[in-house]
C-alpha cells in the first residue's frame, strides 16, 4: 500500500431533521429559516464545506475528512440547529435585579435598559437592547426573549456588564442585576 492511499479520507457528512412546521431557504451562504414565531437568517460560509437541502434535512458535508473542517461542520450543526429551535421556540433569558444598599429602578425606553441610582450615582447607566429582542420588566426580574439565541444572550449579557462594579469588595457589594437562567427554550 503507497502512502498516498494511506492519507486518502472519506467524505464527512452530517445530517439534520427540519421539523415540518419549519421553512429553510439556502442562497450561497445565506441560510433563511422561517417557522410559526419568526424570520432568522445566519450567513455560515466555508469554501470546503457544502450545505444543501433534501428532502426533510439539512446536510453539511465536506470532501475531504479532516479535523478542521469536522470542527467546522459542528459548529455549522449547532448553529443551524439554534435557528430551528429560535423559531420554533424562543429563547428566554431570566435575570435579577439585587440592590442592597440604594434602592435602584430600572426601565425600558428607546431600545436601552436605563439603571438609576445605582450606588447613588447620579448618572444613570445604559445598556442596549439589540433588534429583535423583548426585553420586559416585572418587579425584580427582567425577562429577554428573542428567536435569536446570540441576540438574546448578548443583551441579556449587555444588562448583566451594565453593573459591573470595580474596586469594591464583591463579598459585601452584591447589588447588581445577575443572570439567573440562560437560554430556555421554552414556550411562551
Amino acid at each position: 500500500m503507497s502512502t498516498r492511499e494511506k492519507t486518502k479520507k472519506t467524505v464527512f457528512r452530517e445530517e439534520l431533521n427540519i421539523p415540518e412546521n419549519v421553512e429553510i431557504n439556502i442562497s450561497g451562504s445565506l441560510i433563511q429559516v422561517k417557522g410559526p414565531k419568526g424570520n432568522n437568517e445566519k450567513r455560515l460560509a466555508d469554501p470546503k464545506i457544502e450545505i444543501k437541502k433534501e428532502n426533510n434535512k439539512l446536510i453539511l458535508e465536506s470532501k475531504s475528512y479532516v479535523k478542521k473542517e469536522k470542527r467546522v461542520i459542528k459548529t455549522f450543526k449547532a448553529h443551524l440547529n439554534n435557528l430551528i429551535n429560535g423559531v420554533t421556540n424562543p429563547y428566554v433569558y431570566q435575570l435579577k435585579i439585587c440592590s442592597g444598599h440604594f434602592p435602584m429602578s430600572v426601565s425600558v425606553s428607546n431600545n436601552k435598559v436605563i439603571i438609576k441610582n445605582f450606588f447613588a450615582e447620579k448618572i444613570p447607566r445604559e445598556a442596549k437592547i439589540l433588534p429583535n429582542v423583548e426585553v420586559n420588566i416585572n418587579g425584580d426580574m427582567i425577562t429577554v426573549k428573542s428567536i435569536d439565541r446570540e441576540l438574546a444572550g448578548q443583551t441579556a449579557s449587555n444588562i448583566e456588564q451594565a453593573c459591573r462594579i470595580t474596586n469594591k469588595d464583591r463579598r459585601v457589594f452584591m447589588d447588581g442585576i445577575y443572570i439567573t437562567s440562560k437560554s430556555e427554550n421554552l414556550e411562551v
